[in-house]
């Protein structure tokens, strides 16, 4: 049973056949009624005083009749909390308006100017003030949280649509130029991506707060948007020069990088203008944060100016194969797989030929390092010394690393 539905208690001192409301005199003037709206008003910072909604007479009307709101108003109450969502009313001024309301009458009820006569008139009436205030806040709330979740619903849905346009590539482009104007980003001057890709137990969704606070940061840019897309959070934001890709970078790794959100990858795009470079900056950002798994960076952002000779090399996805197969195929045959051996050759590679320092990369003596060198020069008939074969050797174990290789043989767009 709703609060407003439940019988009074009986009250002893007065039974139920005592004319209690009599005894109260009437209640305010409408005059007096508009005085306190207005104070309340002022009071709320300057909110419409049409926003009690005839609160002030039911009030006086439940003094009067000793009882609380009648159930019936609460439903006027929840439209009116409704209605001030839609209108952008802030919930703490509208509350502040209704409780200053009752406060304000409280002085004015004539039970109240003659308390010496009956001072348990007063405290009665001081128990139906309250429950009153008690009842239409309470409607008030539970209207305006409703009207507020029904706007963000929409939003949701409104900015999943519109990123879901523009990340298309939609042919509309005057369209998407004015719907992007609400989410504060000028598409024609220049915007780049992120896409970050969460670890295990943690969703884009969790995510997005986090992200979004930092695009708020007045440091970060001008403009941005945070939205969730295939299961990962993209952030498009303004970069109207090259630091603001490095100042995004560090904020995502101080608002991300939480040990519950081990694991997260981000890519992040190059900076391009108009909606078709935000397309083209979302797939480099994408690939980027692919690229970065498959190569087993470590977790972070991956910045795309960083990838792009990965890039390069899997544009042709199947001359890159050719290249890592034609190159490398050999290790195949070697005993425990090739995993090994590429291991030991991309170090060898990486640390400039130095046979010392792929040991101490890889926790293997000098000795396991050349031995590793030497079967590769076997299986493959490539010399990793040699300066005729290095380029080639470099680009197909750089290749291999992209492709997954040795454990994925076929040629798949991810």
């Amino acid at each position: 049973m709703p609060p407003s539905a439940r019988p009074e208690p009986a009250d002893p001192a007065h039974p139920p056949g005592d004319r209690f409301g009599d005894r109260l005199g009437a209640g305010p003037s409408e005059r007096t009624l508009a005085t306190v709206a207005g104070a309340a008003a002022n009071d709320a910072g300057g909110l419409d005083p049409a926003l009690l909604a005839g609160f002030l007479p039911d009030v006086c009307e439940a003094v009067q009749a000793r009882r609380r709101l009648p159930g019936s108003r609460m439903d006027g109450y929840r439209r009116t909390g409704e209605e001030a969502a839609l209108a952008g009313v802030a919930l703490r001024s509208l509350l502040d308006l209704y409780l200053s309301a009752a406060w304000r009458l409280w002085r004015t009820l004539p039970v109240v100017r003659d308390a010496a006569r009956d001072p348990d008139g007063v405290v009665r009436a001081g128990e139906v003030v309250l429950r009153a205030a008690d009842d239409a806040v309470a409607a008030i709330t539970e209207g305006y949280q409703q009207a507020r979740r029904r706007v963000v619903r929409q939003e949701e849905s409104e900015r999943r649509e519109f990123v879901d346009a523009l990340l298309a590539g939609s042919s509309d482009v005057p369209g998407l130029l004015g719907r992007a104007q609400r989410y504060g980003l000028d598409l024609e001057a220049p915007h780049a991506v992120a896409v970050v890709r969460t670890g295990a137990g943690t969703s884009a969704v969790d995510l997005l707060p986090s992200v979004e606070r930092v695009l708020l940061d007045a440091h970060v840019g001008t403009g941005g948007l945070v939205a969730t897309k295939d299961g990962a959070l993209v952030v498009v934001f303004a970069a109207p020069e090259a630091a603001a890709n490095g100042r995004l970078q560090e904020r995502l790794v101080r608002a991300l990088d939480a040990p519950q959100r081990s694991g997260w990858r981000a890519g992040l795009s190059r900076a391009r203008s108009g909606p078709a470079g935000v397309v083209a900056s979302y797939d480099e950002a994408r690939r980027a944060v692919d690229l970065a798994r498959r190569l087993d960076l470590p977790p972070g952002v991956a910045e795309a100016a960083d990838l792009l000779v990965f890039d390069v090399l899997l544009r042709d996805r199947a001359a890159a194969a050719d290249l890592v197969e034609s190159t490398l195929g050999g290790l195949r045959e070697a005993r425990g797989g090739a995993g090994p051996y590429l291991q030991t050759l991309d170090v060898y590679l990486r640390s400039g030929g130095n046979a010392t320092e792929t040991g101490r990369r890889l926790h293997l003596s000098v000795r396991a390092v050349t031995y590793r060198l030497a079967r590769v020069r076997a299986l493959t008939g490539i010399d990793p010394g040699g300066a005729a074969d290095a380029f080639a050797l470099q680009a197909a174990v750089t290749a291999a690393r992209a492709l997954g290789w040795p454990d994925r043989t076929e040629i798949v767009d991810d």
